[in-house]
């Protein structure tokens, strides 16, 4: 299976900038796997949206899937509380 490159949006990026360094690890972490598994266990398609959602603690990160293209765009990146609004 083919790798897919991943886009970051300037806005999850700095979302991204905001987070305490340990929880920053462990998301880019799971962002990086997307790469070789875009559907991990665990990810769920958003209703009504062509999103999916990964969870990581209580962050979460929505994103993309172009297979068409192979990248995955990142979206947004933040608290469970505030990402869906």
């Amino acid at each position: 299976m083919a790798s897919y490159k991943i886009s970051i949006k300037r806005s999850a990026a700095k979302e991204l900038e905001k987070i305490a360094l340990p929880d920053r690890k462990r998301i880019v972490e799971k962002i990086r796997d997307l790469a070789s598994d875009p559907r991990p266990p665990g990810c769920k398609k958003l209703s009504g949206q062509e999103k999916y959602r990964l969870r990581q603690g209580n962050y979460r990160i929505l994103y993309q899937i172009h297979d068409d293209e192979l990248i995955i765009m990142v979206v947004k990146i933040g608290h469970r509380r505030d990402v869906y609004g």
